[in-house]
């Protein structure tokens, strides 16, 4: 199959962006390949930069039936990612938007400000039934551009006001600045939240993830959360076979050190498009473990980069795989991480009365 062309100048300064190409999207039936207008005579090198549109949802609650995840409901206050990260799985995802998984994903994002008033609209609904809602398990609900259009954080105040249960995931450090929201809502069992460190190498850290917090940063994340008395675990996902993988235990010492009470764990997934880019990203970056690192991912997937079967795409099979489940499972319990985190309550649930509502006056 011949391979599909760049869609962005060559020319531009990549510089902070994980993927180093723009393959047109899987669903697109014709390439959008750069074509220089030789309007651009001074050579002048310009920034690659992060544009944003706005989407107005339909409906804010995303449902799935997966059996291997923990949750069947979740919000993504955006689409796309700033943070880079070359091994994210939500990659594919912008495809549908007629988008490619490379570049496009991480610099062509989109807003969705709405969603915290369909969420309550949604919520009030008197067929709802409540159970906990998953954000960031798609992309980062604390990336840069929350900053500007606080999305999450009014999604936070819905979820407090109708006392719903949330867990979050995510490596932002604008998670901070909603401590006193976080706070509130576990007091009342609402809450707890996952801080995701692939590596404690920071050199590593900005080619992987080159837009998100240093480690160190997210360790001091937990850290705060821990002090607020906000329930936070570590997550040391994904592990990358042969570049990574080694540092299993010292990740989870300084999740612990850090104040955080539980862990969890996923291998490295490689689903459609983004099996592609992370090869590039090998060769690029480190083409001598490039050979070992896949090898042992094939390895786990009966000799593809990827198998989506249910039970095993988040953790693979075979003699690697055991072995990582074994070193995490003993370093989490020498630790004091083994332990579950207190299940979120659901028997608190109840919409607020809506402003100048009269039937208020009676409760």
């Amino acid at each position: 199959m011949q391979e599909k062309s760049l869609s962005y100048d060559p020319s531009l300064r990549r510089a902070g962006r994980g993927a180093v190409s723009n393959k047109t999207g899987r669903y697109e039936t014709h390439e959008r390949p750069f074509e220089a207008d030789g309007w651009d005579m001074d050579d002048e090198v310009r920034p690659l930069r992060t544009e944003v549109s706005v989407e107005c949802p339909r409906k804010s609650i995303t449902y799935n039936r997966s059996p291997d995840l923990p949750f069947d409901r979740s919000i993504n206050p955006y689409r796309g990612c700033e943070h880079g990260c070359i091994y994210c799985f939500a990659r594919p995802t912008h495809a549908w938007l007629g988008l490619s998984a490379g570049l496009d994903f991480e610099t062509r994002l989109v807003a969705r400000p709405e969603i915290p008033r369909v969420l309550a609209r949604e919520l009030r609904n008197k067929t709802y039934q409540v159970a906990p809602i998953a954000i960031g398990t798609n992309t980062d609900p604390y990336q840069p551009i929350e900053k500007k259009f606080g999305i999450m954080r009014a999604c936070l105040q819905i979820l407090s006001d109708f006392n719903h249960p949330v867990a979050i995931v995510t490596k932002g450090s604008l998670i901070e600045r909603d401590i006193d929201i976080l706070s509130d809502m576990a007091t009342r069992g609402l809450v707890k939240v996952g801080i995701s460190v692939t590596t404690l190498d920071a050199e590593m850290s900005r080619k992987l993830e080159p837009r998100a917090p240093a480690p160190k940063r997210r360790l001091r994340m937990i850290s705060r959360l821990a002090e607020a008395c906000i329930p936070v675990r570590i997550m040391t996902s994904p592990i990358i076979p042969g570049l990574t993988c080694h540092e299993i235990e010292p990740l989870l010492a300084a999740g612990a050190k850090a104040g955080a009470t539980a862990a969890t764990w996923v291998m490295l997934r490689l689903p459609l498009e983004v099996s592609a880019l992370f090869r590039e990203w090998l060769d690029a970056h480190v083409p001598d473990r490039a050979k070992r690192v896949m090898g042992l991912v094939r390895e786990m997937h009966d000799g593809q980069d990827y198998a989506a079967d249910w039970g095993r795409r988040m953790r693979g099979q075979g003699a690697y795989a055991d072995i990582i489940a074994q070193r995490f499972k003993l370093a989490s319990a020498r630790l004091g991480l083994d332990q579950e985190m207190s299940v979120l309550r659901c028997d608190r649930f109840r919409p607020p009365p809506r402003p100048g509502d009269q039937l208020s006056l009676f409760e």
